[in-house]
This record gives structure tokens, C-alpha cells and sequence, in this order.
């Protein structure tokens, strides 16, 4: 399986500007410069794209993982955040939500490090991510 997307940008890296676009169409020319990435403007930017694919994977990882285990989770919710220093990505952190009927913290917790250490994006970014997981 392989997916696309692609990127067209004009001008100098502070003063420029690109959009972005998805095979799916999800992302269609969709804006992104300087400001949107480092001065908080509305929009989208590469860092949060990584952040919104490390959640989304992390949960489907994690859904697989629980049904391995005879669990099914009611619902996830996880944010992850992206951090962006020095020029580098430095980490992702995960914070995580979930409802699974019937399963024990311990359990719990072993499931969501597995799917930390084993979703697809986590494997690769090259950077520490952290998991603060709560079962309500």
C-alpha cells in the first residue's frame, strides 16, 4: 500500500507560500507558509499534520491491540502534540483517553505501550514519544 500527497511551494521560506493536497482530495490545495507554521496563524502546517496522523494511527493500533486481547473499546480519544525546536522535530507526545469495558488498569496500560512502541507513525519518527494514557 502506498499513499500520496503532495506539496507545491513559491518563494523564499519566510515570504513564500505552498498548499498542500492529498490523492484523497482531503487536503485539496490547501494553504500553508511561515506564519501558519511558526506564528500560530490559522491553518494547517507540516508538524500538525504529523501530530493528527500519530493520533489517529496510534488509536487504530491501539483498537487492534484491545480486540487482540478480547477488548473493545468503547471509545479513544488521544491527543498528540508535536514539538517543533531548534529547526528539528524533537518529540510527540500522546495523551490518551479511552473507555474499554471490562479491562483492568494493568491490562490497560500493557495494551497502550504496545500500541505506542508498535503504530506504524510512531515506528517511524525518530524522535521520543511519550504516553500518558488515563481509563475511565
Amino acid at each position: 500500500m502506498k499513499r500520496k500527497a503532495t506539496a507545491v511551494w513559491s518563494g523564499t521560506g519566510k515570504e513564500g507560500g505552498g498548499h498542500l493536497t492529498t490523492a484523497s482530495q482531503t487536503l485539496n490545495k490547501t494553504d500553508y507558509n511561515f506564519a501558519k507554521r511558526f506564528e500560530d496563524e490559522p491553518g494547517t502546517n507540516p508538524e500538525e499534520l504529523i501530530a493528527a496522523a500519530h493520533a489517529g494511527c496510534f488509536n487504530m493500533k491501539l483498537s487492534f491491540v484491545l480486540g487482540n486481547a478480547g477488548f473493545t473499546p468503547e471509545r479513544l480519544e488521544t491527543e498528540a502534540t508535536v514539538t517543533l525546536a531548534d529547526g528539528s522535530i524533537t518529540g510527540s507526545d500522546l495523551v490518551l483517553k479511552a473507555s474499554v469495558p471490562g479491562i483492568q488498569k494493568e491490562k490497560f496500560d500493557e495494551c497502550a505501550d504496545e500500541a505506542k512502541r508498535e503504530c506504524p507513525v510512531s515506528k517511524a519518527l525518530s524522535v521520543p514519544v511519550t504516553l500518558q494514557a488515563t481509563l475511565s
